[in-house]
């Protein structure tokens, strides 16, 4: 029986990283992204700063300490806000991703496109053009 506890606590870590793989794979194809890109290191979330609008560059950002905390709460708040969810959701994606992640992914959450300055900046002056 001792063996046996290590072996319960791997297959549920597991399942819990098939999981999140899963809620990630749907947020990228709701987001018109191929959802195979989530399984990708470090692919993912170049996809994932395409999706909220951010320069791929912004990956670069993430290998600075402490400066990276700031970046991923910022791509979070981006990604919220993409699903016309608030800044509300973001504290619940940083704090309970398990939980608000497949709300995400699995929720009536409709991506509405990035809604950074740039890409709305951006959308403002295309829609001008027409």
């Amino acid at each position: 029986m001792e063996n046996g506890i290590p072996v319960i606590g791997i297959v549920f870590i597991l399942g819990i990283v098939v999981f999140i793989i899963a809620c990630m794979w749907k947020i990228y194809e709701k987001a018109g992204q191929p959802g195979w890109a989530a399984i990708i290191p470090i692919y993912n979330f170049i996809i994932l700063l395409k999706i909220v609008g951010k320069p791929w560059w912004w990956l670069l950002l993430m290998l600075i300490p402490i400066v990276n905390y700031v970046f991923i709460i910022w791509t979070y708040n981006l990604l919220s806000k993409s699903f016309g969810k608030s800044e509300g959701f973001t504290v619940g994606l940083l704090l309970l991703g398990i939980i608000f992640f497949p709300i995400l992914a699995f929720g009536s959450a409709q991506y509405i496109g990035p809604q950074s300055k740039e890409a709305l900046m951006q959308k403002n002056v295309n829609d001008l053009g027409n």
